[in-house]
């Protein structure tokens, strides 16, 4: 069992590249400012992911509910929305472009487990989300995916490929449906 602790202990350290204190007080401030229903200032919000090392442009909103692992791996452009319960589980890089919505519920995943393997090693591949993106509510993004820009992707849908600009995606797998037209 020991040795089992210390695996973990080491690839999340590895994972995170931050301290178990930066961590720890994170893990305080994640609870408190944003996986908790109360409605806390957009500001203050911003603010507390600036601190941890998170690039945030102007205008960002974060509603309540939301978990993000590692605030240091992200980057969110101007004018983006990341709604209610929302889970940004970014143990590789997450960007996410200008005038964005994440929607509620939705699941942006940077890791998985190689099952063809023995060990079944942990496989890390950042996400990529480009200028006016839609994730729509309880959407997943899977590990090493590029929201082309404009795309949309629908509630519930499931991106295991990249998308391409100005497509609608939906489905599991998610599949190009329509044209987006934006007027």
């Amino acid at each position: 069992m020991k040795s089992v602790q210390l695996w973990l202990f080491k690839k999340n350290k590895n994972i995170s590249e931050a301290s178990i204190f930066k961590l720890l007080i994170w893990e305080m401030f994640s609870i408190l400012a944003f996986q908790n229903r109360l409605s806390i200032s957009y500001f203050l919000k911003t603010f507390i992911l600036r601190i941890f090392g998170a690039r945030v442009g102007k205008g960002v909103v974060i509603k309540q509910g939301v978990t993000i692992k590692y605030p240091w791996k992200l980057r969110i452009g101007d004018h983006c929305w990341i709604g209610e319960g929302a889970w940004i589980d970014n143990i590789a890089e997450v960007h996410i472009g200008n005038n964005v919505c994440i929607s509620q519920g939705a699941y942006l995943c940077t890791g998985n487990h190689d099952w063809s393997k023995e060990e079944f090693p942990l496989t890390v591949r950042g996400i990529n989300i480009e200028d006016g993106v839609w994730v729509g509510a309880k959407a997943l993004v899977c590990p090493g995916i590029n929201l082309k820009t404009h795309s949309v992707l629908t509630a519930g849908s499931v991106a295991t490929s990249d998308t391409e600009a100005y497509k609608i995606y939906q489905g599991n797998p998610a599949k190009p449906v329509k044209e987006r037209e934006i007027v």
